[in-house]
């Protein structure tokens, strides 16, 4: 299974590489960074192993054309172009970026008529559990338990809520019958009132170097439920998109999750 990354000079890019380097029956197709010092380094030697006989470029498409499924923890607008490549060369896409807006997503599904997508807002084997029981629990409680979800990352992220709480809330959501932009509430200031029923709450902190802390808050009339997702380290990222990589493979064109990666979709 030939892989691809895109953006691999970055953090979670190495980290990629790392992780199909020691996949058993994957191959690193290639890299791709902006012009600039990373261009023409062996993917390899970028991350400190032995020589991978492939080198980081800026060519896009030809990376496209030399892999079986390329990953993309780039930025938005990276995404949309590379969606494009991916439904003209009908090569499968993996996307871990977020921040992705509703236009975003109508031009990931018309690619992924044409070639297979794996779209997360988190590629976190543990995650994706997370998001399974949410779903669960919120059509198991019922409209008398509160929902609320709890982020919390690192100082340099800049979109909030995070792409993954947004998938718990979508979680939640679904589990209730009902549409998140219909029931959110990204922000309390001030006199905001009594609490509606049904509402789905989001708390957002930034601070230090943490990677990724999710909670899922149901809280009810004497008792409350928390369950809870901490991200040590952003190999689980890797893992799992690289796991997503290697079963897109004689997947028929369409856009999938990670739930369906596990079978839990």
């Amino acid at each position: 299974m030939k892989i691809g990354i895109v953006g691999c000079a970055g953090r979670m890019g190495r980290m990629l590489i790392q992780e199909v380097l020691r996949t058993p029956g994957a191959a690193l197709a290639g890299g791709t960074e902006p012009a600039g010092a990373a261009v023409g380094q062996d993917l390899g030697i970028l991350v400190g192993a032995t020589a991978a006989g492939v080198v980081v470029t800026s060519d896009t498409k030809a990376l496209f054309a030399a892999s079986d499924a390329v990953i993309d923890f780039t930025v938005p607008d990276a995404t949309m172009r590379h969606a494009v490549i991916a439904g003209d060369t009908g090569k499968a896409l993996i996307i871990g970026t977020t921040g992705l807006k509703e236009n975003d997503q109508k031009l990931i599904e018309l690619a992924a008529k044409r070639t297979v997508i794996v779209q997360s807002p988190n590629m976190s084997l543990g995650v994706n559990v997370l998001l399974a029981l949410t779903e669960k629990l919120a059509a198991t409680l019922g409209p008398d338990y509160d929902i609320d979800i709890l982020e919390m990352h690192h100082r340099h992220k800049v979109d909030a809520p995070s792409g993954t709480a947004l998938g718990l809330g979508e979680a939640a959501a679904k589990g209730r019958g009902v549409k998140l932009k219909d029931t959110a509430r990204m922000v309390r200031d001030g006199q905001v009132g009594a609490r509606p029923v049904g509402e789905i709450g989001f708390a957002t902190l930034r601070g230090g170097d943490v990677i990724g802390d999710h909670t899922v808050i149901f809280a009810a009339d004497g008792e409350r439920i928390e369950i809870t997702h901490k991200a040590s380290s952003r190999e689980i990222f890797a893992r799992g998109a690289v796991r997503a990589a290697m079963w897109s493979k004689g997947k028929a064109p369409g856009r999938y999750s990670m739930r369906d990666v596990l079978g839990l979709g």
